[in-house]
């Protein structure tokens, strides 16, 4: 009778490296698919938008900020502008329809930081 033995061996191998390319490929997957989810913007609804611009303007008064225009870094705005409807989702640096709190005082300091009125 044949040693099978060793062909036994080899089917087990190339069956283990089947199921690990299969959950590779699957991790791959889900990775690029949860990607794809985290970098779409994300949309409020007009009460969250309300809060949310509320919360911003109690933070401005009681910390003693102002809000300072187009001084943002992209994607790290911190309100609602003109094109998109929440924090942190202007694609455009230095943006003059977005604004970022800072401390009282500090905005005339950066190059072209712009305070308006509220």
């Amino acid at each position: 009778m044949p040693d099978l033995t060793g062909a036994y061996l080899l089917t087990e191998i190339d069956m283990n490296s089947t199921q690990l390319l299969k959950t590779a490929l699957a991790g791959a997957l889900s990775l690029g698919a949860a990607s794809a989810a985290l970098a779409a913007p994300m949309q409020m609804t007009p009460a969250q938008e309300k809060m949310q611009q509320e919360r911003v303007m109690k933070m401005v008064k009681a910390d003693h900020m102002q809000l300072c225009y187009g001084i943002n870094a992209a994607y790290k705005n911190d309100c609602k502008a003109v094109g998109h409807s929440c924090a942190g989702q202007d694609s455009k640096a230095r943006d003059p329809n977005s604004f970022v709190a800072v401390p009282a005082g500090l905005c005339g300091k950066i190059d072209g930081g712009i305070v308006k009125s509220m």
